[in-house]
């Protein structure tokens, strides 16, 4: 409608977004803000996806689910939602028990809360797997294995891989332990939809993960914790703890550790998966850690950004001689 001063490519020629003009099928394709050229493949969880005439051909592989539970009650559910709990008990972070009383399943994953630091956050402390209704194996300072009555039996191997310990069990299910503060719970794809609990339903709808023991859709994160705990004599948890507001002194050294999520050191990692929550999941933690033990509340929060990075193609090496 209006005339427009500049460049066109000729006919038959598509403009790259560099100031050129190619085939088609030499357009390149863009993901996270960055350009790749034809051919040129890039990771996105466990599919491959290969740069073809601007757009992208990607497999279609079925991926494992992960939850994360780490420092100070944070969780990242299956389907990616980020939110805070605090509560000081035991809780169902997963299981495939879901719907009516008698309705069966396969495993049950458990995880026991105390307070860690004085500010009443809370830490996970034991990590226990139900596994048929064989074996409890249970995840604390030391691992161990305590043989139930015997059932339906699902088998299950535990290795160490670097700083973790690994368990994987015949029915899809893994669990992968830092043996501190950070465990990660991956399950097969036949979980989707079927799975109940603090991570989520993994139905890859974020909207809907705070669904309660009773089946109600819940937007309240506390609400929802309490509806999971495994013990009625544990108290409710009312509100939301601050703990830089409870330690005002600690604030600004928090912040200036936690600063590193923000720097360059962490750039190429910054459009691929927001720094944010984890800043501030970094910030809470390195304030409530006030009885020892506060560089590794620290570290554990950088290195559950790390992790993330590293799943989303950009592996960032931040671990030096003075931090962590």
């Amino acid at each position: 409608a209006e005339c427009v001063s500049g460049c066109v490519c000729p006919e038959g020629l598509f403009d790259d977004g560099k100031g050129g003009c190619v085939q088609e099928e030499d357009c390149p394709c863009t993901h996270n803000n960055q350009q790749y050229s034809p051919g040129e493949k890039i990771a996105v969880d466990c599919n491959t996806c290969t740069c073809q005439k601007g757009d992208w051909s990607c497999t279609k592989n079925l991926c494992y689910g992960t939850c994360m539970i780490y420092g100070s009650g944070h969780y990242i559910t299956f389907d990616g939602k980020f939110y805070d709990f605090d509560g000081s008990c035991e809780y169902v972070a997963t299981q495939d028990f879901c719907g009516d009383k008698n309705s069966s399943g396969s495993f049950s994953i458990i995880t026991e809360n105390v307070p860690c630091g004085t500010t009443g956050v809370t830490c996970s402390k034991a990590i226990k797997i139900f596994l048929g209704v064989s074996s409890d194996t249970q995840c604390n300072k030391d691992y161990k294995e305590i043989q139930r009555d015997t059932g339906d039996d699902v088998q299950y191997w535990n290795r160490t891989v670097g700083l973790y310990l690994v368990i994987e069990a015949s029915n899809g299910v893994m669990l992968i332990w830092d043996k501190k503060t950070t465990v990660f719970i991956k399950l097969t794809p036949d979980y989707k939809g079927k799975v109940c609990g603090l991570c989520g339903n993994f139905d890859d709808k974020s909207n809907n993960d705070f669904t309660t023991r009773n089946g109600l859709q819940e937007t309240n994160a506390l609400k929802f914790g309490n509806s999971w705990k495994q013990s009625s004599m544990c108290p409710d948890v009312t509100e939301e703890i601050k703990p830089c507001d409870v330690k005002p002194h600690r604030k600004s050294w928090a912040e200036k550790e936690c600063s590193i999520i923000r720097s360059e050191v962490f750039k190429i990692c910054h459009s691929k998966v927001d720094p944010t929550p984890f800043y501030e999941a970094c910030v809470h933690d390195a304030c409530s850690c006030d009885s020892g033990g506060d560089c590794e509340c620290f570290c554990s929060a950088v290195a559950a950004y790390a992790q993330e990075c590293t799943k989303a193609q950009a592996c960032v090496f931040w671990r030096t001689p003075d931090i962590c």
